[in-house]
Parts: C-alpha cells; sequence; structure tokens
C-alpha cells in the first residue's frame, strides 16, 4: 500500500551517535531512504558497507565527508555518491544543524563494518 511519509510521518524514528536523528522513509532490503539531521560539531564513526552504495543530498547546512583519507565538502542543493567498500565518514563541522537525505541500495541493514 501507498503511503506518504516524511519526517513527521516517518515509518521509523531513531537516534544516532546520541546526539543524531534518522526518520526511515522507504525501509527494505533493496532499498533504504532516510532523512537525517546531525547537530552542529557532530560526526560519525569511520566506516564503510561491503555490498551497498549511498547517495547523500544535502537539505540543510554543509556537509564535511571523509572518503579514503580525502576530504570533501558538500553544500545544500548538492548531492554525493560513495560506492560499496569505500571507507567513509559524514561530519558537521558547522554551527547549525545539517539534514540530509541518504539512499543506500540494497539496504545497510547488516552490511556496516566500523573501522
Amino acid at each position: 500500500m501507498n503511503k506518504v511519509v516524511s519526517r513527521y510521518q516517518p515509518l521509523k524514528h531513531y537516534q544516532w551517535g546520541d546526539v543524531c536523528d534518522s526518520w526511515n522513509l522507504v525501509d527494505t532490503s533493496s532499498l533504504s531512504v532516510k532523512q537525517e539531521m546531525m547537530p552542529g560539531g557532530a560526526s560519525e564513526q569511520l566506516h564503510y558497507h561491503k555490498y551497498s552504495q549511498q547517495f547523500f543530498f544535502i537539505l540543510a547546512g554543509t556537509a564535511t565527508f571523509e572518503i579514503e583519507g580525502n576530504q570533501i565538502e558538500v553544500s545544500v542543493g548538492e548531492g554525493l555518491q560513495i560506492l560499496a567498500g569505500e571507507k567513509h565518514r559524514i561530519i558537521n563541522n558547522g554551527k547549525i544543524n545539517l539534514e540530509f537525505i541518504l539512499c543506500s541500495q540494497p539496504s545497510i541493514s547488516n552490511d556496516r563494518i566500523n573501522i
């Protein structure tokens, strides 16, 4: 059944990294779409996915991605693809909340290896 979803009516909401929020918008084994929010100064642990590729699209703030030791800044209205196997993490070096859409194909469920 088709269902309208949003940050305010997600399939599921959870917190990660103690201060970050995630709202599941699509949650199947073949595709995951989430809206996420990271407060200023937050970052995630360096990790990779053996099978999943990901695409991040920035809605607010500026994201700094560390990918295989290189840093890339991505601003509002821009997106970035991360291929399976690439060691990466997202960082919010700004003072405002970083908000983004995250698509993972296939879903990263049971496919996250922390470094």
